[in-house]
């Protein structure tokens, strides 16, 4: 069976369809830029996953594009690009900031010029602002001085939101591979155990089933760490009448879906099971309500509503839900002022957090918008809350 991947032509696509945007916006070049942790814009473009340096895809209006990789990544960058041109620069370095005195580096100018793109008072768009270190932002300075440097990150949104195909498929096999991680944490789950042992049995199995990494840094949380939004496991050892939050991940040449829900050691009963409830009932109200056409911040509003008035207004902590793809969260967010209508083939993370003061939980699962509703990636949410008999 061939493994399920994005194919070479798709990247070519898309740096066209990236060329054509930048000569709407009137740039004469776009530069994406990357880390290791937050890859997404040089990949989706390269298909390349920088390790430790940065790296970044310099595209410009005519079509041609270029791969920038730091000085150590300069043969790993061209066995797995997908772009012909790759250049090393020293702005690319990894952050312990080493000087390379001995490499003769490229810089933009080089760059520039091969893909294209002439004179010195020119328009210069960061695709990844966010990303665009400042040895990065000062390379480009210095290179041209006289250029106007602009945000243009809603390019890379424009791009990525709606997923082709191959993307949707790519998602589909990572949530096929998180659900049996989910079953085979669940199964080994019991009081003593801890919170990194049963990360590590989740590592272990998608590897096995051909992950080609976490799709984000997966966690077990207990008790108290689940009243945090964003954290890492422990050493803590589970015990008996515990609230245990897994969110299990599994990466797909480069996407990242992942699913979240609590567990329960023993009987769950009283304000717990309340809490616990509500949220999988606005979990389940989020979904829906979702379909093409419909306004993000409407469903983002009725969201906020139900806390409210369900008396869970001070442990709301955000929307309901989060664009997902190549990064676990990646724009667009679903918030209150998102004027976006939902279009088909959006993908969606529906996340639905609540913290309260000694505990919180979530429920989460990946989803394509539909014309008529939306295509849910995974059954796992429909068991509902799991108790153990432990």
């Amino acid at each position: 069976m061939s493994r399920i991947c994005i194919p070479h032509e798709e990247y070519l696509e898309r740096i066209q369809k990236a060329a054509k945007l930048v000569r709407e916006k009137g740039l004469d070049v776009m530069v994406v830029c990357s880390t290791e942790s937050d890859y997404a814009n040089a990949r989706y473009f390269s298909g390349f996953w920088p390790l430790f340096e940065r790296a970044g895809v310099a595209i410009s209006a005519n079509g041609d594009a270029a791969l920038l990789a730091g000085p150590e990544s300069a043969i790993f960058s061209k066995d797995r690009s997908h772009i012909d041109k790759v250049f090393v620069l020293k702005e690319f370095r990894e952050s312990a900031d080493p000087s390379y005195p001995e490499l003769h580096a490229d810089t933009f100018n080089d760059v520039f010029k091969a893909i294209g793109v002439t004179g010195s008072k020119i328009k210069i768009g960061l695709g990844s602002y966010v990303e665009c270190t400042l040895p990065i932002f000062e390379g480009l300075k210095n290179s041209y001085p006289e250029a106007e440097i602009v945000n243009c990150s809603d390019i890379m949104v424009t791009l990525r939101k709606i997923k082709s195909v191959n993307e949707l498929a790519c998602i589909q096999e990572g949530f096929r591979i998180v659900d049996i991680a989910t079953d085979e944490v669940i199964k080994a789950l019991k009081p003593g155990v801890t919170e990194l042992a049963m990360v590590g049995i989740a590592q272990k199995v998608i590897y096995e089933h051909g992950a080609e990494y976490e799709g984000l840094p997966m966690y077990v949380f207990s008790e108290a760490s689940t009243r945090h939004a964003i954290s890492r496991s422990s050493y803590r050892t589970i015990g008996k009448g515990d609230i245990v939050q897994l969110n299990l991940s599994a990466k797909i040449d480069g996407y990242s879906p992942a699913i979240g829900l609590p567990v329960v050691m023993g009987k769950l009963e009283g304000e717990r099971r309340r809490i616990v409830e509500f949220c999988k009932e606005a979990h389940d109200w989020t979904v829906d309500q979702i379909k093409a056409g419909v306004t993000a911040s409407d469903i983002a509003k009725g969201f906020y509503k139900l806390y409210e008035e369900n008396g869970f207004k001070d442990n709301y902590v955000y929307g309901p839900c989060h664009g997902t793809g190549m990064i676990e969260v990646e724009a667009p967010w679903m918030e209150t002022d998102s004027d976006y209508a939902l279009e088909e083939n959006m993908t969606f993370q529906v996340d639905t957090f609540i913290s309260g003061d000694t505990f919180g939980c979530r429920w989460e699962k990946g989803i394509s918008v539909t014309k008529d509703g939306c295509h849910s990636m995974t059954d796992y949410l429909k068991k509902g809350i799991v108790e153990l008999d432990v």
